[in-house]
């Protein structure tokens, strides 16, 4: 937990948490709040290797408190109300989610999928 805290603190001094940095980009918001056990394992299963891929490539990922609302400059389309939530962003607003994580080998594939439905991302192909 420590690791995600000196995170959380790097991104908040160079501005890409919280802010509207990333005006004009996908993103995805991963709606997170203290104690959560599933996004825990999130942070243990994907987030090592999140930004290593082309999907994090394509949506750099920004953390929001459940109970802080939504970062500066992104409007949801509705409430969340479950944790962890993963929003898509496009230019500030919300264009799709998931709600939940049930573990690696559902998450990869729903996301890409998601990613591909909702923008113009192209899964890497071997």
């Amino acid at each position: 937990m420590a690791f995600k805290a000196i995170l959380q603190a790097a991104a908040l001094s160079v501005g890409i948490l919280g802010t509207s940095t990333w005006a004009g980009e996908i993103q995805l918001v991963m709606v997170e709040q203290p104690g959560c056990a599933y996004c825990a394992a999130w942070d243990d299963q994907i987030f090592p290797a999140y930004a290593k891929t082309a999907e994090g490539r394509f949506a750099p990922l920004i953390r929001a408190d459940l109970h802080m609302g939504p970062p500066e400059g992104i409007t949801y389309s509705r409430r969340v109300n479950f944790t962890p939530t993963f929003i898509l962003i496009d230019d500030g607003v919300e264009i799709a989610r998931m709600e939940g994580y049930v573990g690696e080998d559902f998450f990869w594939p729903i996301y890409a999928k998601l990613l591909e439905d909702h923008t113009d991302f192209e899964p890497v192909t071997n």
